[in-house]
């Protein structure tokens, strides 16, 4: 059966896009090459963690949702999106192979007057520079022309319960104002208000500055946090002072590292030939820098800690609790909790967690011990870690339960416990 759209890549960005458009009555069809994911979804459970539930999954499917990994469901639709993960390699240039061979699965059957959307994250100039050629070459069509191309960046907020897909504006950036009007009539189905940019690269840009916004205001109090701690300052409740002001300031607060799947974009690192001259950001590298330390300051924290306490890292029993990017959801990606437990074992620490949502957790392959019973294992630990807040932690019962306990969060009551 023919469908209204079809939305290329099932990960975290694709699901709750493919159930905003179900939602809204729009046929629609997820293409994945992945099979354990499309056999995953046919049967009502989620192939990504932290993502939909089960009971969210059978919803889609009882609205007409049809995951599949035939290709050539994408030749019959008005509609494509792609919804591609654009990693950070190494160098911190972003990876859009993933973007590639969903624009090439799409160019070999894209139709006339079909409406070609780019919502993963990618560096400005990327739809007109990485994308429409592929598209162009694959199908022998001209963008504009014979098809529309636009470039709408997501904007989710997984878990986030007030501001869902249909109340978040979309901003749209068309290769022409015709790409830019299809592009508006389709997400004017999912959204209240749409947003139309100059073009793709404004629109492309728009989520850099999101991106890098909250980075590097990330970053400033992650360096506020290392400075009030040496002068004895409650950064805390400087935080709280601070955020009384009715202009001009808007409240971050600090923790053991930045996670999540939006990393910070230097345009000055572009994966394809059109590269910007010099380097245009260095406040974004600076801000990833300082955010990179995080892990290794709560590390530096729990030693001096126990070390007060007469006790040392080596043989020392640290319970993590929390180790998720983000509060009450399972998703771990890009996590500082892997990187603070790799480098506690390195220590000689020995290490447990605790997590609602985790079931399992590995580092370096290896399970770490979970505990069963929260308040016993952390009256048995050396040392509590709080590294993610969720809403089922009694902060209160836990920090008199526990032996020493470090919160990163700030979310333990005033000298319940030694904060970051």
């Amino acid at each position: 059966m023919p469908a209204d759209l079809a939305v290329i890549g099932l990960g975290h960005l694709g699901l709750p896009l493919a159930q905003a458009a179900v939602a809204a009555g729009v046929q629609t069809v997820g293409y994945d090459t992945d099979p354990r994911a499309c056999t995953e979804l046919s049967a009502g459970r989620t192939p990504v963690e932290g993502s939909l539930t089960a009971s969210e999954i059978r919803r889609m499917l009882s609205g007409g949702f049809r995951p599949t990994t035939n290709p050539a469901e994408l030749g019959r639709v008005r509609t494509a999106v792609i919804c591609a993960p654009t990693p950070l390699g190494a160098d911190r240039t972003i990876d859009l192979t993933a973007v590639g061979d969903a624009a090439r699965a799409l160019a070999a059957r894209l139709r006339p007057h079909t409406t070609v959307l780019l919502e993963s994250a990618v560096p400005p100039g990327t739809t007109e520079n990485y994308l429409l050629p592929l598209l162009e070459e694959g199908s022998g069509l001209r963008a504009g022309r014979d098809f529309h191309l636009a470039c709408s960046p997501s904007r989710l907020d997984p878990g986030n319960r007030t501001h869902v897909h249909s109340n978040t504006p979309k901003v749209i950036g068309g290769l022409t104002p015709a790409c830019t009007e299809s592009a508006a009539a389709f997400y004017g189905r999912l959204t209240d208000k749409v947003v139309r940019a100059r073009g793709p690269r404004e629109a492309e840009m728009t989520k850099v500055l999101e991106t890098n916004f909250r980075h590097v205001n990330i970053a400033l109090v992650n360096e506020m946090a290392v400075l009030c701690h040496d002068l004895g300052v409650d950064l805390w409740d400087v935080i709280r002072c601070a955020e009384t002001k009715p202009f001009g300031f808007q409240p971050f607060r600090p923790g053991p590292g930045v996670g999540g799947h939006s990393a910070p974009v230097d345009p000055g690192h572009l994966p394809y030939n059109s590269r910007t001259p010099g380097h245009p950001l260095r406040m974004v590298s600076l801000a990833q820098e300082i955010n990179d330390r995080m892990p290794q300051y709560v590390i530096q924290r729990c030693a001096t800690l126990l070390n007060e306490h007469g006790k040392s890292v080596r043989g020392a029993r640290v319970l993590l609790l929390g180790v998720t990017y983000k509060p009450d959801l399972a998703d771990q990606e890009s996590s500082p909790a892997r990187e603070i437990a790799t480098r506690l074992m390195d220590m000689g620490a020995q290490i447990g967690y605790h997590d609602p949502h985790v079931l399992d957790w590995r580092v370096r392959e290896l399970p770490v011990p979970r505990a069963d019973s929260l308040y016993e294992a952390a009256s048995s630990a050396d040392l509590t870690v709080l590294l993610q807040h969720h809403r089922t932690y009694d902060l209160q019962g836990l920090a008199v339960k526990a032996q020493l306990l470090l919160d990163t969060r700030g979310a333990t009551p005033a000298g319940a416990a030694h904060r970051l």
